[in-house]
């Protein structure tokens, strides 16, 4: 049998122990709020990036002359 801290029995006894403490009413708005909270945060993180991140160089051109 597995051992440690994240074998599926453990998980299932989590996730039951939780599910009795919250409700499944407040489980869902707790998920929901966390997903959002997840997206503003990746978000954020890309807006950041984008602000600090320089653009790329362009390619340098080579004058042929004829």
């Amino acid at each position: 049998m597995e051992r440690g801290l994240f074998a599926p029995m453990h998980l299932l006894v989590i996730l039951v122990i939780v599910l009795l403490i919250f409700g499944p009413k407040k489980l869902g708005e707790l998920g929901k709020a966390l997903g959002e909270g997840i997206r503003n945060f990746k978000s954020s993180v890309n807006e950041n990036n984008a602000a600090t991140t320089p653009p790329p160089n362009p390619p340098p051109t080579e004058d042929k002359k004829s």
